[in-house]
């Protein structure tokens, strides 16, 4: 019953739809029917008109005594002024002009425009060059009427509808002036203008009519097959949302790999994860934990769609986590809430163990949105491939840290290598030439470093380089950067230290090494000292290369002046190159 009412509902409103398209129609029919005719009719009435004008036009020149005397001087005999005069009470005309070449009014049915020049572009650009120009325009009642021959018609118009042609008059190939023709065509056009319309009435009276008809008839023979279409079309409409939907998850969860997989950081991946996962299960709320390097906590790293995460959370808090498989809550009759998920307010949720190489790196754990559940529990498929795709690209960003990692740090002390500290130092130099910022840098050298390897051994080497290192890493801060170039030479790239801060700091690392002890088996190694080497930006270089080498020239006096102390470069680069070449060399005993 409820049915049928629907459809007698879905049956009365196609009909009121049907009426009111019929009323559209009938309105636009009447619209076209009352605007269309007139440009349809003005075009015919102008092709008409420029016929008329030529044949009037030969009609002059052929009653003309001579056509060349009189378009080029003027000369009209009274036989040329009776014909001029009588010719507009033997045709349709009521006004017409005589131009000469240079567009002056010579003759006109009108005294007044004796003497008038026509300056408009299209008399020079079309009616000298041998063509018609046809004009229609509305001009006032009086302006026509008072030079019609036919008084009998209706004066009580304020305007009436005027067509003007301009006809050139040539002979042997010159153009000798034109002739302009005033026709009144009111009555001619609204004449036609009625006929046209009352034939469109006609015409669209029976369109409608059979349109009527047809609409009627294949309403009543195709309900039956409407009702059919309508069930099947929404069977096809619900496979296609789902092929739809189906379609969006997979093109998301590509544009997520892509994207994950081009993070540079993690916190840039998991601000990814935020955002792509608010698409991707709207339904859901969530948040990222990954396991910190000592793997004894998870750190909360990342949440979405309302969702909150702790900051440290325990392994053993999560179910998922202890059973090392996803763990859904809600899908049994009893459930263990998860420590992290507390407070819990019964919303069912999802825990998936973030794998990476066999190895679990973190936690992907999800929880219906209120109002949602039903949809939230038919999204574990897809959430799982979420989990997959995240964990893919965690395992990728730490390997790809890792690898970045020794590419530029040094093995044995954990600083920076060499060729990170020359990429470094030129962007630094760069940003100092941009923003004028102060830069400094400091050449560091573990003094009789030899001694320590031929008396002790190599290991004992590098422990002094490692305590070394520390040292100097602890002495950086903020955009600071310790390097180990090579062998016992060290460098440090101070940005933002004035020449004076940057001595002052480079006697703190010295004082620091200095104060260091390191101690083999149960006796301490004799005393560590450093020299150095202090080079300014740009006062001693503007290329890295020049830096470098003025602050290595620095520590090489240090060392000649005994080791142990500071020693910063004098002068400007040109007066550094020219320094005595013992300046620029390490002394015998340098090792």
């Amino acid at each position: 019953m409820k049915q049928a009412e629907l459809t007698g509902q879905s049956s009365r409103l196609k009909m009121m739809g049907v009426a009111l398209m019929l009323l559209a129609l009938t309105a636009a029919a009447g619209w076209g029917i009352y605007a269309a005719p007139a440009p349809v009719v003005d075009r015919m009435l102008e092709a008409d008109l420029r016929k008329n004008a030529m044949r009037m036009s030969r009609q002059v020149e052929s009653h003309l005594n001579d056509l060349e005397q009189t378009f080029r001087f003027h000369a009209l005999t009274d036989h040329d002024q009776e014909f001029l005069e009588l010719l507009p009470e033997t045709t349709d005309i009521y006004r017409f002009k005589l131009f000469d070449a240079s567009g002056q009014v010579f003759w006109s049915t009108r005294a007044s425009d004796v003497g008038f020049v026509n300056t408009k572009p299209y008399f020079q650009s079309i009616v000298a060059a041998g063509g018609l120009f046809y004009k229609h325009e509305e001009k006032p009642v009086t302006e026509v009427e008072s030079f019609v021959v036919d008084n009998s018609r209706d004066t009580e118009l304020s305007s009436r509808h005027v067509a003007e042609v301009y006809t050139p008059i040539i002979k042997d190939a010159t153009f000798m002036g034109a002739i302009e023709f005033y026709s009144d065509i009111t009555d001619l056009r609204n004449l036609f203008i009625t006929r046209v319309r009352l034939s469109l009435a006609l015409l669209s009276g029976v369109a409608l009519l059979a349109l009527t008809t047809v609409i009627l008839i294949v309403h009543r023979t195709n309900r039956r097959q409407v009702r059919d279409l309508r069930k099947r079309a929404q069977k096809e409409r619900e496979l296609m949302d789902e092929q739809l939907r189906l379609a969006r998850e997979v093109r998301l969860l590509g544009e997520l790999n892509e994207w994950l997989q081009s993070s540079r950081s993690l916190d840039e991946l998991f601000d990814m994860v935020s955002r792509f996962m608010t698409h991707i299960l709207p339904e859901a709320e969530g948040s990222v934990y990954v396991y910190s390097n000592s793997r004894d906590v998870l750190d909360g790293c990342a949440s979405w769609n309302g969702g909150t995460h702790k900051s440290h959370i325990h392994p053993e808090g999560c179910w998922g986590l202890r059973r090392g498989r996803t763990y859904e809550f809600g899908a049994s009759e009893i459930d263990f809430v998860c420590e992290h998920a507390e407070p819990h307010d019964g919303r069912p949720y999802f825990c998936f163990p973030i794998l990476a190489h066999g190895e679990t790196v973190g936690l992907l754990h999800l929880r219906a949105l209120e109002g949602r559940e039903d949809c939230f529990n038919k999204s574990r498929k897809l959430a799982q491939l979420c989990a997959e795709q995240i964990s893919m690209a965690i395992a990728n960003a730490r390997m790809r840290d890792q690898l970045h990692d020794q590419s530029v740090r040094d093995p044995l002390t954990g600083l920076f290598n060499r060729r990170h500290m020359t990429e470094t130092l030129r962007k630094s130099i760069s940003r100092s030439h941009q923003t004028g910022a102060a830069l400094s840098l400091i050449a560091v050298d573990v003094d009789h470093f030899k001694k320590f390897n031929d008396t002790h051994g190599h290991d004992v080497g590098d422990m002094v380089l490692r305590a070394v290192g520390a040292a100097l890493e602890q002495g950086c801060d903020r955009d600071e950067v310790a390097c180990r170039i090579g062998g016992e030479e060290f460098m440090l790239i101070l940005p933002d230290n004035s020449p004076e801060d940057a001595v002052t700091r480079a006697e703190q690392l010295r004082q620091a090494v200095e104060a260091v002890t390191v101690r083999y088996g149960e006796k301490a190694l004799p005393r560590i000292t450093i020299s150095v080497g202090a080079a300014h930006y740009p006062a001693h270089g503007t290329m890295p290369q020049d830096l470098m080498r003025v602050a290595d020239d620095a520590l090489y006096v240090a060392k000649d002046k005994g080791r142990n102390q500071v020693h910063v470069a004098s002068g400007t680069r040109n007066q550094t190159k020219n320094a005595p070449p013992e300046h620029r060399q390490p002394p015998k005993d340098a090792a």
